[in-house]
């Protein structure tokens, strides 16, 4: 019994592994066919395996000839059945690889993509899927391409404008000087001195941004309180304040540590407070906080400039972002709170703002020292 058991076992391997050969030869010759010719193989395939070894199993346990054909009629059923469900199957698939194809081309050919109805397979259902996420990533990426791109070129025609204003005052001046038309020479030698530092500190915030947008801004991080970084930067905005007559109010900060970078930090609180300064009218108040918050110290700047339209909050943060004329500060070249948002994202921080009664709340969130 046992012996029988081994032959049976053998023959049918011995018939199978050659239909199995033979179907991997057809396989590789035909590995850049279609998908359905492939499945319509391995179905043969098997069908051809159980055949082998039912005909070699048959052959060796001598079969009548009629039991031999009936043996064969059934595999032959079956292996047209296999085969038939093999090229729907394949079909279908085919029609889901052209359709994922179709939109894959739409993707590179249109910048969108849109899924196909239904996937016939769960790999092209998971292909489909993310396609469809990396084609969401890269409408995101042109819409934040594009939004940079508008704002660089309003930024060159803000910037041309602001350089050729003060550039054509210093050629006037100076070739009054030269001509010798001027009465008092002390006076035109000030205001090329106050248009010079105009063009410096522009240069200066050009530069800053340029190096916040390639990513080189080297941080040199110290631990210190937000109660002294907030402190100093009031004392250096004071006398624009008095200029002005806007009054600065910080009584409610909190001594709480952090730990970034003190010349950087210093730069946002002072492009805060001089836009808060300009923006408020004369004998307000520009109020100053700090406070623990959710693992996080929150800076606030509120001004008294009378809010900002809803429309243009989003675009607040903008490189090159101004509002209207009457919002605008006299040297102000749009880039100082797009400089603000450079230095606190560096800062793995982030900086909002908000319309509050009678003016809006510049809010920097920073995180606190471990």
């Amino acid at each position: 019994m046992l012996r029988d058991t081994f032959l049976i076992a053998l023959y049918a391997a011995i018939g199978a592994g050659a239909a199995g050969l033979l179907g991997v030869a057809a396989l590789r010759l035909l590995r850049n066919r279609s998908v359905a010719l492939s499945l319509a193989v391995v179905a043969a395939v098997a069908v051809a395996a159980m055949l082998a070894g039912t005909m070699l199993v048959s052959w060796a346990m001598l079969l009548s000839d009629h039991d031999l054909w009936v043996v064969t009629m059934v595999c032959s059923i079956a292996a047209i059945v296999s085969l038939a469900v093999a090229l729907v199957l394949g079909r279908s698939v085919v029609r889901g690889s052209r359709a994922l194809a179709e939109a894959t081309r739409a993707l590179g050919d249109e910048g969108r993509f849109t899924p196909p109805s239904a996937a016939p397979t769960a790999e092209l259902a998971q292909l489909v899927r993310e396609l469809d996420a990396t084609s969401a990533k890269l409408a995101a990426s042109r819409e934040r391409e594009q939004a940079l791109e508008e704002s660089r070129r309003e930024l060159v025609a803000w910037i041309s404008h602001d350089l050729r204003t003060p550039l054509a005052g210093l050629q006037a001046m100076t070739e009054a000087l030269e001509d010798g038309v001027v009465d008092d020479p002390s006076v035109y030698h000030a205001r090329i001195r106050t248009e010079v530092e105009r063009l410096s500190e522009m240069v200066g915030d050009l530069f800053e941004l340029s190096r916040i947008q390639a990513g080189v801004l080297a941080l040199n991080t110290a631990r210190m309180s937000v109660y002294d970084l907030v402190g100093d930067a009031i004392a250096g905005a004071d006398a624009l304040a008095r200029e002005h007559g806007v009054r600065i109010i910080g009584d409610g900060v909190e001594p709480v540590p952090i730990e970034v970078d003190g010349r950087e930090m210093s730069r946002v609180l002072a492009n805060l407070l001089v836009n808060a300064i300009h923006r408020t009218p004369t004998d307000g108040t520009v109020a100053v906080s700090a406070r623990e918050e959710g693992g996080s110290v929150v800076v606030s700047v509120t001004d008294g400039c009378g809010g900002i339209p809803s429309e243009d909050l989003p675009r607040v943060f903008d490189t090159g972002w101004r509002g209207t004329d009457a919002r605008t500060p006299p040297a102000g070249a749009g880039l100082g709170l797009a400089i603000v948002r450079g230095i606190v994202e560096a800062h793995s921080g982030r900086a909002a703002v908000h319309n509050v009664p009678g003016g809006c709340r510049f809010e920097v969130r920073l995180p606190t020292a471990a």
